[in-house]
């Protein structure tokens, strides 16, 4: 017995469609409109009923019918039709087509569009508030799905894309990862390929193709900016004494060694290690060093 829900979750496929010529029928409109009119001249002028009288509303009727069936579709446009409930296919080409009178034509926009999203607050992998935007480049590709499998396609994308976005955001950390770690900041083209593929994966449902998304927006939520912008700010300085204290050990070093291999001076261990602690008040402190000149033996 099959069971009556997984019908219903059938997903619907497009099947493209070739409509009739508009002008080919609008001439034929044309001539419905000339008989009506020759049959009503006929009969006022042969004084003539029945027929005549017959024929006439239903020519009319006729020509009606058929101006009812025309319809016209811009580049990048596609008609969706329903005849009585049931989907008859899609006509993509752009013109001027005939289609049966009957037929409801859903146009729907085949360009690409622009979701912007705006900004949203999510914790990130470590669990810091960050607020995060995106911007989504779509276009419908299968129209019968965008039409038929979900509510309203242009609300689908913008629900799904924010929580795309959300869910990606809390993947990835902010910034200052483990080593190779791929993190919000640092790596913008990894994050952007993998909300693509989460967004296509989320929006395959109602036919949309996802043809690129960009991060357009990353920052620190208020409340703790300030307090990161402080620790970076003290990443910053403990980088740079890092690297000052590195310098200034090699410049010591360099300095031992040419003293040593020109013989300028012999030095005691003891001297040695006042020289270096000198050379490393003045390379690395913050301000400028005055120096003591001793005009008395280097021992005193």
């Amino acid at each position: 017995m099959n069971n009556p829900s997984s019908s219903s979750q059938v997903r619907s496929q497009e099947r493209v469609v070739q409509a009739l010529s508009g002008w080919l029928m609008l001439f034929v409109t044309f001539l419905l409109c000339l008989a009506a009119l020759a049959a009503l001249m006929t009969g006022i002028r042969g004084h003539m009923g029945g027929g005549f009288i017959l024929l006439v509303p239903l020519l009319i009727v006729a020509a009606v019918l058929t101006a009812c069936g025309f319809f016209t579709l811009q580049p990048n446009e596609a008609a969706v039709l329903v005849l009585f409930g049931a989907y008859r296919g899609t006509v993509r080409d752009s013109g001027f087509f005939f289609t049966n009178p009957f037929n409801r034509r859903l146009k729907i926009s085949l360009r690409a569009r622009n979701f912007n999203g705006e900004k949203l607050k999510v914790n990130e992998k470590r669990g810091n508030p960050i607020e995060i935007a995106a911007v989504v480049v779509w276009r419908v590709q299968d129209t019968a799905q965008a039409m038929f499998d979900v509510d309203s396609y242009d609300n689908y994308v913008n629900i799904q894309s924010e929580s795309a976005v959300r869910h990606v955001a809390s993947s990835y950390a902010y910034d200052d990862g483990e080593p190779d770690e791929v993190t919000l900041r640092g790596g913008a083209d990894v994050v952007s390929a993998a909300l693509t593929r989460e967004l296509q994966e989320r929006l395959a449902k109602a036919g949309v193709q996802v043809e690129e998304a960009r991060l357009t927006h990353l920052a620190y939520a208020p409340e703790i900016a300030q307090a990161m912008l402080r620790r970076q700010q003290a990443e910053a300085v403990i980088a740079a004494r890092q690297k000052i204290v590195h310098g200034a050990v090699s410049m010591v070093e360099m300095a031992l060694n040419e003293l040593s291999a020109k013989r300028v001076v012999v030095l005691d261990e003891e001297r040695k290690a006042a020289m270096v602690s000198n050379l490393l008040v003045v390379l690395c402190g913050e301000s400028e060093a005055h120096p003591v000149i001793n005009t008395g033996t280097l021992y005193n």
